[in-house]
């Protein structure tokens, strides 16, 4: 599993930092209806979650993919943190080993990437998934609150797999 570092999780804030900006209606429009504005969270969310899976040891193209980005946005954070406050590039911001998928597991999240390719191609909120899987992928292992929840969702999607193929 690629490592993210501090610029890495930095690309992940500001990802964060921009939806949840465009997000907010208001605190005025959040009391009167905060059902649907809490809803809007959904996709990101979803996004975020299948973020975080792509990098907990899934090989293979999906694996290959979540790398590759996950190196691009530890790049442009490292770059972007020399060039623009003039930080150490490099340092690692997570050093827990987290819990692998399991075959089965990843067998989820394979079905979970037709989803998303769908979802995006097809929904009105592709511009918010694509943010949520990128951000997911750089905060989801971070050694921060944002990873923790890796642990959790590895064992959902393993539980998952294992009820879905087990009763098969």
């Amino acid at each position: 599993m690629q490592i993210v570092t501090i610029g890495g999780v930095t690309v992940g804030l500001c990802i964060l930092g921009y939806f949840v900006t465009s997000w907010w209606p208001g605190r005025k429009q959040l009391t009167k209806n905060p059902l649907r504005h809490a809803s809007d969270l959904a996709p990101f969310l979803f996004a975020w979650s299948y973020g975080c899976l792509t990098v907990l040891g899934v090989g293979g193209l999906i694996g290959w993919a979540a790398r590759s980005a996950r190196w691009i946005s530890n790049w442009l954070g490292d770059v972007a943190l020399v060039w623009g406050v003039g930080t150490a590039a490099g340092q690692p911001a997570g050093g827990t080993v987290y819990l692998p998928l399991t075959q089965t597991g990843g067998a989820v999240v394979l079905i979970l990437t037709a989803v998303m390719v769908a979802l995006v191609k097809k929904s009105r909120h592709g511009k918010t998934l694509k943010l949520g899987a990128w951000c997911g992928l750089t905060l989801g292992t971070s050694a921060g609150v944002a990873g923790f929840a890796a642990v959790p969702l590895a064992q959902a999607v393993n539980w998952l797999g294992d009820g879905v193929y087990g009763a098969l």
